[in-house]
Parts: C-alpha cells; structure tokens; sequence
C-alpha cells in the first residue's frame, strides 16, 4: 500500500521549479535593488508569538493555525505568517541597535488549517519583506513602489494596487464605535461570525465575503472619514510619493486586512484572474508590534505575496530549462571521452548529457529528442581517434564539424 501526500500540503515537481525559482530570483534581485537583505527563520515559533501579534479573535489564531505541545509540554505553532517571527528574530538579535532602520525580506512555506482551494493550501509559500524603524510615508511609498516593481518585473501587470489607511490608536476608537453602531441596526442581516466578531474585532466585518454581509455592509463608515489629522496627513502624503514615481494605484476603503496589528496604511494587490481569491500580495503598517513583542517602540511596514498564486498567474509562460548538449556514445572508448567532455564543459556552467543506461545509439537519439537538447554530438571510435565529431542542431539539424575540445565545443554552443 502506497503512502499519500497530506491535503493541501502538495509537491513542487521537477517541471514546475523553474517557474518558481524564477519568481524567487526576480524577488531577490529587485529587494536588492531596494536595499532588502534577506532573513531566515524558523517554521515553529512558541504559540504565544502569533497570539500576541496576530490578535486572539482572528480566524487565524481561532480556527487556522497547526498548533501542538512537544515532549516538554510547551505550545508550538507552525507560522501562519512571516511578520510575527521577523519581529521576534529583530528583537531577539537587537538588530534594531546595529541600525536604525533594518530592510528584511524573507522566503518560505506557511501553514495554515483551511480549506484547500485553487491558489491557497494548507502549506502555502509567501516571499514578504519588512522595513523597521520609521514611520516616515516616504518608507511606506518606496515599500509599495518595490512590490509594484517586482510584479512588473515578473512580467505581470494584471494585480492592481488598492490602498487603505487604517488610523491610529487615537482615531480608531470613534471609528470603531460608528462602525458598530453602523452594524448593530443590521445584526440579523450579519452571519455568525461577524455577529460574534462584532464586539471583538469590528473590522473584520468589512472584509467579510458572505453575501448577505457583504450587502449589509454597503455604505459602512469608512476609516478614511475618521482620520485624525496625523494619520489623514501621513495617508495623504504617501499617495503624493506614489503619484511622483508614477505608480498607479486606487483607494478601497473596505480594506481591513484580517491581522490586528496593522494600523495606517494598508494595501494589496488584487486580481480577477483567480477567482474569489482576489488578493495576489497584501501588507501594512504595524507601527505597535514590535514593541508589543516586547522590543523598543519600532514602527514598521511589510507585506508578503502567495508564490502558488503568482505562479498560477505566470502559468502559461514557459521556463523549462533544456540541456545544451547530449553525446550518444558508441563503444567504450568514446564513453569514456563523452564523460571527459561532459566534465569539461559542466565546469564551464554548461548542462551536458551522457548515456549513462547502456542505451543504443538510436535509443540515446530518442532521449535526446525527449529532454528536448539543443544539439547532439554522436561519439565513436572513429570520432575518437581522428579527434571530430560532427555537431547536430536539433532544431533544424544543421551539422558542424567540431574538434573534440571543450573550449571549441563551447564556443559553437554559443552560436545558436
């Protein structure tokens, strides 16, 4: 009896890695570009971490995360999110006494206990990046001209960003007390959830995508409405850094955010092209997190991207990788010349292929037509002694005499 995979925890194979190593290296270089270095930590944080940063009422710490207690009898959780263990590995280390501001961005699976659906799963992977120490707009408008960079530079310009100001801990409070009373005469049009989120996390009705709330909740309050005059300044001058980088971006006022620490601006990038789950990368301002982690009054901004559903809107582009070279082999003398050359040529960053299953010569031809190579090179004893061997382009199958010299070899690789 075979052994399945979990559901929603699903493998990246072979043909598909390509396209994701792209997405990852095209997010390392533009963060570079951006002064971004990259962090690495641990998938399990103690449980209390999330708890405190995530917030207690949302659906995440409620009904999603993947908590257990080991031998010791200490809750741990699988991270539902990067932001809280980059916030712990920043206050942890002091990064924030090395320099004043830190530029972080990271890359990683996920994990949370929902349902699977097309674009999002139980292990998920998220590429995010965090810049700590200022709560100046000029850093939340070059956060947001980075993640409309990189989505350019991935070749998609179908994710739209939308921008929200979430207030402070001064204007929040009147906002909150409209937005309940606001969904207080509608209750019984609410479903459970946000009736019962509504004394604890009033927001979240905004974001709710049950139909029923989702018209109950036309003509909410909106935050915008009850800036104070910091926060109104800070939200107004953002959208002025973007306009001057000509960075194109619309206001949704019924953006939230599911996280409680999140706090001014809010945004995301959003699509048509996946169905219900609009979002493609989301992030935010978290001026109180790291101090409510225990750590210095540090305010920050960040955001994270679903890799699986940026690959899906990537998915008709082809990134498959082809070998340079396959050298059939006749004889045992020429096996042992192919494998010389094969050496020779992979230590100069070339992907070559050799026989290495005892095929026949026409049986190696076919395989080389499977892996789809750009030229062949047949090997006998003949080719071995004379010192040539004649170079097949497979895509039209053009012959060129070469001499059985890695650097000459090379060079008419370069060629096509």
């Amino acid at each position: 009896m075979s052994i399945s995979g979990i559901k929603g925890f699903n493998d990246i194979l072979p043909e598909d890695t390509p396209l994701w190593q792209f997405i990852e290296a095209t997010a390392r270089r533009v963060f570079a570009r951006y002064g971004f270095s990259e962090i690495r930590v641990p998938i399990v944080e103690k449980t209390e971490l999330f708890c405190r940063s995530i917030g207690d009422t949302t659906d995440i710490v409620e009904k999603e995360m993947y908590t257990f207690s080991d031998k010791g009898g200490h809750s741990l959780t699988l991270r539902p999110e990067g932001t809280a263990g980059v916030m712990r590995a920043l206050i942890e280390h002091k990064l924030y006494a090395q320099d004043s501001v830190n530029k972080l961005y990271y890359l990683g699976p996920m994990f949370r206990h929902e349902r699977p659906q097309k674009g999002r799963y139980r292990q998920f992977h998220q590429i995010g990046a965090e810049a700590v120490g200022t709560a100046e707009p000029v850093m939340d408008a070059q956060v947001l001209l980075m993640v409309s960079r990189l989505f350019g530079e991935l070749g998609l310009d179908e994710p739209r960003l939308q921008i929200n100001s979430l207030g402070c801990p001064d204007c929040r409070p009147a906002y909150r007390q409209a937005l309940v009373a606001f969904l207080d005469e509608r209750e019984g049009a609410l479903c459970d959830d946000c009736r019962r989120r509504k004394s604890t996390n009033p927001l979240r009705a905004l974001d709710c995508k049950v139909p029923g709330c989702v018209e109950a909740t036309q003509g909410a309050p909106a935050m915008v409405e009850h800036l104070c005059s910091a926060c109104d300044d800070h939200f107004r001058a953002v959208q002025g850094y973007l306009s001057e980088a000509q960075v194109t971006f619309s206001l949704n006022p019924r953006m939230v955010r599911g996280l409680d620490y999140y706090t001014r601006t809010t945004f995301e990038l959003v699509t048509g092209l996946l169905g219900a789950q609009s979002a493609v990368a989301a992030g935010g301002r978290y001026d109180g997190l790291v101090a409510q982690l225990g750590g210095p009054s540090a305010p920050g901004i960040g955001f994270a991207l679903g890799v699986e559903r940026v690959a899906l809107l990537l998915g008709d582009r082809a990134f498959e990788r082809r070998p340079d070279l396959f050298i059939a082999v006749v004889g045992e003398a020429a096996r042992r010349k192919a494998f010389a050359l094969m050496a020779a040529l992979q230590d100069q960053g070339r992907w070559v292929e050799v026989d290495c299953e005892g095929k026949s010569l026409k049986g190696q031809m076919r395989r080389a037509d499977k892996l789809g190579c750009r030229f062949s090179m047949v090997l006998g004893d003949d080719e071995v002694v004379a010192g040539t061997a004649l170079l097949k382009r497979m895509a039209d199958g053009q012959e060129e005499r070469a001499a059985l010299a890695p650097e000459v070899i090379a060079g008419l690789l370069n060629r096509d």
